[in-house]
């Protein structure tokens, strides 16, 4: 009998596991800093509208990440080097291969962070026109912008616009074991971004987006939401002329004006193929 099932829900159970923790501690630290910095005050995260869909996608979204982004390094090593036996591909992923792997380590993953910011910043505009816009609309339709929105995406939106460059910069040589260093930070940083804090970090908010940053990101058109695209560097947006940072004032609306998209998760990942 295969082990495979056994297998998959083994990994899902671990993916759980360390996922877990790791959002005990996120909801104490916004809680605290919010309390003092809120960019708007009022209800606290926990009472935000929607909140259960956004724990769905908080612990749906790492999964399905995680499965994705192993399925397809395996596919690319048999199709791409022709490595079929699991041992062979253990080996070839372990340390990395090719001479980006022979990089010191923390020269791999700020490549790593560089090149996918630049990449996905591309990716997102992309998402914000044509048919992109009704996979990257589910993001943007929480109206009470919380850091516990930051997993809100669908899938789609998710292979394309993170996990595919991931795959695809691994394959290149970069060594996994820069996820060690890299998956903390983005997790962090990604929930920090959409937290209800009013942090501009001074002169750096040119260096590294901050929450006001993005949250002019997810107000309405004429606000600001075709503005500030990059996920980390603003240096993209400041380069190709999609920065905006208003002085003394801070972002306060939020959402989608497409109505329709549903406030339930099952709702939201039926609703780009029904539009």
């Amino acid at each position: 009998m295969s082990s495979l099932p056994f297998e998959v829900i083994e990994m899902l159970g671990q993916t759980l596991a360390k996922v877990a923790p790791v959002t005990i501690a996120l909801a104490v630290v916004f809680t605290v800093l919010s309390h003092f910095w809120a960019c708007n005050p009022g209800k606290p995260w926990w009472r935000k509208r929607e909140l259960i869909t956004d724990i769905c996608y908080w612990f749906f979204v790492p999964v399905f990440a995680r499965v994705f982004r192993i399925g397809l390094l395996v596919l690319g090593a048999a199709v791409v080097f022709n490595i079929h036996e699991a041992d062979e591909l253990i080996a070839f992923y372990d340390n990395g291969h090719g001479p980006l792997s022979q990089l010191p380590l923390w020269v791999q993953a700020l490549l790593f962070l560089v090149a996918s910011d630049f990449v996905l910043y591309w990716l997102h505009r992309m998402f914000h026109g044509g048919g992109f816009w009704k996979y990257h609309a589910i993001h943007h339709s929480s109206e009470d912008l919380e850091w516990i929105s930051a997993a809100r995406f669908h899938p789609v939106n998710l292979f394309i616009g993170t996990i595919l460059v991931d795959v695809i910069l691994l394959m290149a040589g970069i060594s996994p074991n820069v996820m060690l260093w890299v998956g903390p930070f983005t997790t962090f940083h990604s929930a920090f971004v959409h937290a209800n804090l009013n942090w501009t970090l001074g002169p750096f908010k040119y260096v590294l987006a901050t929450p006001v940053f993005h949250r002019w990101h997810h107000t309405s058109l004429e606000e600001g939401g075709n503005t500030n695209f990059a996920g980390t560097f603003p240096l993209w947006d400041i380069l190709f002329g999609t920065f905006r940072m208003p002085e003394n004032r801070l972002p306060d609306n939020y959402g989608v004006d497409d109505q329709e998209v549903p406030t339930e998760i099952g709702g939201q990942l039926a609703y780009p193929f029904r539009h």
